[in-house]
């Protein structure tokens, strides 16, 4: 677990320097570039996304049992969960639901980690979805007292509600059906 917990502070630290201290965020993006510091940014978020999947597969090994979830809560997660994916899109075609929520990336984040503690009662579980949970609304809190960075995302317009939705489900129902199976080797809804 301390692999993941490693992960963790790496992912959501880099991803916690504008919430810690934006000026020096701001002053290594003047020295670097934008092209150096977002190289850099990437390729340590990268580390730590690997730390956090290396470290989980080696936590679920070897569990610690915190709470055993009802079976119902597995349904409650999974319709938790369908907005999820169109907000994330939201996120990079603005339209009304960008407009609206101001951050769905962090609202996902948020639906994203509330659901899975809903459905997994593992140590490993709590900490992983609680880190992220933990940091979305941090992040969340603190972007009422900092300027927004800018999002590389497609010119506003009424017709992205639709794409984000309409393609938000698609990657739900693959993520469902297919993906969560592949990429983290247990299926969301057991069969």
């Amino acid at each position: 677990m301390l692999i993941m917990i490693l992960g963790l502070v790496i992912f959501l630290g880099v991803h916690s320097l504008s919430i810690v201290n934006e000026p020096f965020r701001n002053r290594l993006l003047g020295s670097m570039g934008e092209g150096a510091f977002k190289g850099v940014f990437s390729l340590v978020s990268a580390i730590g996304l690997v730390l956090i999947v290396v470290g989980y597969g080696m936590a679920r090994t070897d569990p610690t049992v915190l709470y055993m979830p009802p079976t119902w809560l597995r349904h409650v997660a999974m319709l938790l969960l369908v907005p999820v994916f169109p907000l994330l899109v939201a996120a990079y075609f603005p339209g009304r639901i960008s407009r609206t929520l101001k951050h769905p990336m962090l609202v996902a984040v948020k639906l994203w980690a509330v659901a899975h503690l809903l459905a997994n009662g593992m140590l490993h579980d709590v900490v992983l979805f609680g880190a992220f949970l933990a940091w979305a609304v941090v992040d969340r809190i603190s972007l009422k007292r900092r300027t927004g960075h800018p999002v590389p995302t497609l010119p506003a317009s009424p017709a992205n509600d639709a794409i984000a939705v309409i393609g938000g489900l698609v990657i739900y129902v693959l993520f469902v059906l297919w993906i969560h199976q592949w990429l983290i080797g247990v299926p969301p809804v057991p069969m």
